[in-house]
C-alpha cells in the first residue's frame, strides 16, 4: 500500500486540483443556484460517487484506454458536455419552478425520488469528467508502491479524493446557496438566479467540450 509520505503528497495534490475552477466545482456552484442548498449537496455526493467509479474504472485498465484513444476520450468528453448542456437549458427553460417551489416550502416533505434524482445527476457529471480521468491516469501511478499490486491502491486513493471532493465542494455549495437564500427574500428575483445557473452549466458544458486533454 502506498507509504504515509507517499499518502500525504496525494493529498496535497489533489486539494490543489480540487481547488482549480472545473466541471466538478462549477457544476456544483451551478446546481446550489439552481436547485438549492440539500439537491446540490446531493449533487456533490453523487459527484463523488462518479469520481470513485472512474478511479475503479482506472483501476481495470479502462482509463489507461480512454487516454491512449482519442475517440474514446472525444466520446467521453462531448457525452458529459451534452449532459451538462441539457441540464443548463432545462434550467432556463424552468427557470420560474424554484419560485414555485419556495412558494410550497415547508408543505409536506420532499420527496425521496427528488434527492435521488440529485445524486444520480451528480454521479452522472462526476463519472463522464474527463478532466478527472486524466487526473487519475497520470497521476495516481505516481503515488503507489511499485511492489504491490496496484489496482488495490488506485481504488484507495481514489476514494480518498472522492472523500476530498465531497468536503470541498460542499464548501463551495453551502456558500453559494446562501447568495441563493439572498435572493428568495424578494421571490421573483429566482427566476433570474435560476437562468443564470442554468447558463452557468452551459457554459460548463461548452468549457468541457471544447477542453484540452492534458
Amino acid at each position: 500500500m502506498p507509504s504515509t509520505s507517499q499518502l500525504a503528497a496525494f493529498a496535497v495534490a489533489s486539494f490543489l486540483f480540487i481547488q482549480v475552477p472545473g466541471p466538478s466545482l462549477l457544476f456544483t456552484i451551478g446546481r446550489a443556484l439552481t436547485v438549492g442548498r440539500r439537491d446540490a449537496l446531493l449533487s456533490v455526493v453523487g459527484n463523488a460517487l462518479g469520481l470513485v467509479t472512474q478511479v475503479v474504472l482506472v483501476a481495470v485498465g479502462l482509463g489507461a484506454v480512454v487516454a491512449a484513444s482519442a475517440t474514446a476520450f472525444t466520446l467521453l468528453k462531448l457525452g458529459g458536455a451534452a449532459y451538462v448542456v441539457y441540464l443548463g437549458v432545462r434550467a432556463i427553460i424552468h427557470r420560474a419552478d424554484a419560485r414555485a417551489a419556495l412558494a410550497e416550502a415547508g408543505v409536506g416533505v420532499a420527496e425521496p425520488e427528488r434527492g435521488l434524482a440529485s445524486v444520480r445527476t451528480g454521479l452522472v457529471v462526476g463519472a463522464t469528467n474527463p478532466k478527472t480521468i486524466v487526473f487519475f491516469v497520470a497521476f495516481l501511478p505516481q503515488f503507489i508502491d511499485g511492489g504491490a499490486a496496484a489496482a488495490p491502491q488506485l481504488v484507495l486513493l481514489g476514494v480518498l479524493f472522492g472523500a476530498m471532493a465531497v468536503c470541498s465542494d460542499a464548501c463551495w455549495a453551502l456558500a453559494a446557496s446562501r447568495a441563493r437564500d439572498w435572493f428568495a427574500r424578494k421571490p421573483t428575483r429566482l427566476d433570474t438566479l435560476g437562468a443564470a445557473g442554468g447558463v452557468m452549466m452551459v457554459g460548463l458544458g461548452i468549457t468541457l467540450a471544447t477542453a484540452e486533454s492534458q
